[in-house]
């Protein structure tokens, strides 16, 4: 029997659901200095299709579990296989009813990774970071100059 979750955001998930948690490898930058850390996001099952097609990406690995396992008293716990020393990501509750969605509604997708067990065989790369602290200053210059004639009706 689906034992539900008392979450008020997510009155259609039980903590039977399914979701698939990853190990990302993201960076911060500090006083000029770029520093890596590794980050637990939920993986929607889109993406990660994507990603056990190889295409390249930030995730060393992903566990599939259920949410019951994942989540107790609206704290998410670190799954056995991922380091102490990760860090669970921006609005990580909110994220994982996201992603536990898309896995209901694409039933075919959890049959990528059985619940339970860990996935590694990706195609890891950081060659483009994932910088979680960046900030975007828009300037004059970042402005396009339009030719004379573009609001006209000619």
């Amino acid at each position: 029997m689906a034992t539900a979750i008392s979450y008020p955001n997510a009155p259609d998930l039980t903590a039977d659901d399914y979701i698939v948690v990853g190990l990302a490898t993201c960076f911060i930058k500090e006083e000029g200095e770029v520093m890596s850390v590794e980050v637990i996001e939920p993986i929607p099952s889109a993406a990660l299709e994507a990603i056990l097609k190889g295409i390249p990406t930030s995730y060393k690995l992903a566990y599939a579990t259920t949410l019951g396992a994942l989540l107790t008293n609206d704290e998410p716990q670190i799954p056995a296989d991922f380091p102490s020393t990760a860090q669970f990501g921006e609005e990580f509750l909110l994220r994982a009813f996201s992603s536990a969605r898309t896995y209901k509604r694409r039933e075919s997708a959890k049959s990528f990774i059985p619940v339970g067990t860990t996935h590694a065989d990706f195609k890891y790369s950081t060659e483009r970071k994932r910088v979680l602290n960046v900030a975007r200053v828009v300037t004059k210059e970042d402005n396009v100059k339009q030719h004379s004639h573009t609001h006209k009706v000619l």
